[in-house]
């Protein structure tokens, strides 16, 4: 059983990464801004507390004491994201980096922007794009960046695949590190659900400690 301190578990992903984590017997402390929307209060194994994810100060007194600090944060919009998820890593960073010898392992939801399609291109060279979408990928890119600096605390950044949306729960999914998981028809999905059992898998059995990895079915 881990003890799990989770920012932005009222998301589509943190809601689902924090059912999956309470379902498998783990301790969670759910830092949110209105507890009054997390689904899962009540639940003896979980905590609810308010913090900010962008107080290096605040992040420091929620991962206090705890084996696993999950950032889901997300920005909303394409802006939103670009205001919200480098300088959340930065915060997360440098929260978990002044707890010293104590300091949790750190692992952030991803975007898929930066990943290799099969023709060597990355994911946000493909034509057409929207520009929110752009956005939001680039900002998971600079923060990817930023934690590639990093090399005094334990981090894993994990990315999606191409399509992550609510569905079903299988249990099973495939990974990659720097390559988009493709299907056999050549699709790159991964339901929400799926994606918090190979996020709290990671947690159980680390094998992505200071990188980046991805999954897909």
């Amino acid at each position: 059983m881990a003890k799990i301190t989770l920012f932005g578990a009222t998301g589509t992903l943190g809601s689902r990464v924090l059912r999956e984590a309470l379902s498998r017997g783990h301790q969670v402390t759910a830092v949110v801004r209105d507890p009054s929307k997390l689904d899962a209060a009540g639940h003896q194994n979980l905590t609810v507390t308010t913090g900010d994810v962008l107080d290096p100060a605040s992040v420091s007194a929620a991962a206090k004491g705890q084996d696993v600090l999950l950032s889901a944060v997300g920005g909303g919009d394409g802006p939103g994201h670009l205001a919200t998820i480098e300088p959340a890593a930065k915060s997360l960073v440098a929260g978990v980096r002044a707890l010293g010898d104590e300091a949790p392992r750190l692992i952030a939801v991803g975007g898929a922007g930066s990943l290799r399609t099969p023709d060597g291109k990355l994911v946000w060279d493909a034509e057409g794009l929207p520009e929110f979408l752009l956005q939001i990928m680039h900002a998971h890119g600079d923060a990817l960046d930023f934690y590639r600096t990093v090399d005094d605390i334990d981090w894993t950044n994990v990315s999606p695949a191409g399509t992550i949306e609510p569905g079903e729960r299988t249990g099973s999914y495939r990974q990659d590190t720097e390559n988009l998981v493709l299907d056999a028809e050549g699709n790159s999905r991964i339901s929400a659900e799926d994606y918090a059992v190979a996020l709290v898998d990671e947690i159980e059995r680390p094998q992505h400690v200071g990188e980046r990895f991805t999954v897909g079915y």
